[in-house]
């Protein structure tokens, strides 16, 4: 069994971990201040870091398209409040990247100087550093439910618009009770859940048509349910 003091990865199909932390937006109570909604949750290894700098201002210019999908942004490091404020009103006043400038980070970004979120979330992973957060990223449905998990090295920076998109995938799956194909984006095809049994499966490919159609018994495809 893990101690209280080692990271453990909650895993998918899981509760998130609870807590309540200080952050640039002041008190959150997780995840009851989250009730109802989807999160992205997500850990950087430090304030005032090139990588970082790049992410924050990536997903705060995405903040308002993410709250179209019902979904908030929390961040974390290892720091502590003052150093985030300190950091973020640089990237407002300073930074200019890709086009983005005088960019608010409104999202709260939670002070963790104890460690205490980040261990129960596995944000430590020793092998890496024993005193930073890894570019781990957690969504979270609006149950409190872990849906997805990923993780990036400290040298390299994440792929917003592919979270966006895994969120949209999810989504669709959980209201039209489907699945999405490799590379989907939304508007694309998808693909209806296999049979559970022979007849079935000779019945969907027998039946396939204007509905829907079948590469085989067991890859159906039909168009995207709201697709845009």
């Amino acid at each position: 069994m893990c101690s209280e003091d080692e990271s453990r990865l909650p895993l998918i199909g899981e509760k998130a971990p609870s807590f309540k932390a200080e952050t640039t937006q002041g008190p959150i109570n997780f995840p009851d201040d989250y009730a109802g909604k989807w999160v992205i949750f997500f850990s950087h290894p430090a304030d005032f870091t090139p990588v970082c700098t790049t992410e924050f201002m990536t997903f705060a210019s995405m903040q308002e398209e993410l709250r179209e999908l019902n979904c908030e942004l929390v961040g974390l490091s290892i720091d502590s409040t003052f150093s985030h404020i300190a950091w973020l009103r640089t990237i407002k006043e300073k930074i200019e990247y890709r086009g983005m400038k005088n960019v608010e980070v409104n999202f709260p970004v939670i002070s963790d100087l104890t460690m205490e979120v980040s261990k129960k979330f596995g944000m430590l992973q020793p092998s890496a550093s024993t005193t930073q957060a890894v570019r781990a990223v957690f969504i979270i449905d609006p149950e409190a439910m872990v849906r997805a998990i990923l993780y990036y090295p400290l040298s390299n920076g994440r792929n917003m618009e592919e979270i966006k998109r895994l969120l949209i995938a999810m989504q669709h799956s959980d209201e039209h009770h489907i699945a999405t194909p490799a590379n989907w984006q939304l508007g694309e095809d998808v693909i209806i859940p296999p049979p559970g049994s022979c007849g079935a499966a000779k019945e969907r490919v027998e039946e396939a048509g204007d509905d829907y159609y079948c590469l085989d018994w067991f890859l159906c495809f039909k168009q995207c349910p709201h697709g845009k």
